[in-house]
């Protein structure tokens, strides 16, 4: 199965040309490992409102299956990703924030500062990441067993049913 992936990396300091973005061609390399597609990318500073919007126009646009975000999920006050997230998503999908905090506990302590969420918009899902290359790879190793049926069910694709 093929699935669709928007990646969107959120960091003032990259869009300023401060640093270059390392956290979206590590996931896009991993998705591309996995045989998906990366069908768009982009760069945002942390500012709600360009976020919010940009996730809407990629989730309506029925042009991707799952939107990965990468960055502004800490506790500094310009890290605002979870509030525009959660401001365009119809229903969370919290089980996926559980596992890859769960998971990277079991590497650093940190991990319990970490505020990702993850959530559907229409048929579309969106997941926060850290915005370390590191964190942001290992925690989508963590769900990347499940994101093929959950895109089955979200397209309610009748052979959802035969793969779980």
């Amino acid at each position: 199965m093929t699935i669709r992936f928007g990646i969107l990396t959120l960091s003032d300091r990259s869009t300023r040309g401060e640093r270059r973005d390392a956290s979206g061609p590590a996931l896009a390399n991993l998705i591309q490992a996995e045989g998906w597609s990366v069908a768009k990318q982009a760069l945002l500073p942390d500012e709600l409102s360009a976020i919010r919007d940009l996730l809407i126009t990629w989730a309506d646009s029925g042009e991707l299956d799952i939107i990965l975000t990468t960055g502004g999920t800490g506790f500094s006050p310009r890290d605002v990703t979870p509030e525009a997230t959660r401001a365009v998503i119809e229903r969370e999908a919290p089980g996926l924030a559980e596992a890859m905090r769960a998971a990277s506990l079991k590497i650093t302590p940190h991990a319990m500062l970490s505020r990702v969420l993850a959530g559907i918009r229409k048929r579309t899902l969106i997941i926060n990441l850290p915005g370390s290359p590191k964190g942001a790879v290992e925690n989508l190793q963590v769900i990347t067993a499940v994101l093929p049926h959950a895109v089955q069910l979200l397209h309610e694709d009748p052979a959802s049913e035969s793969t779980h």
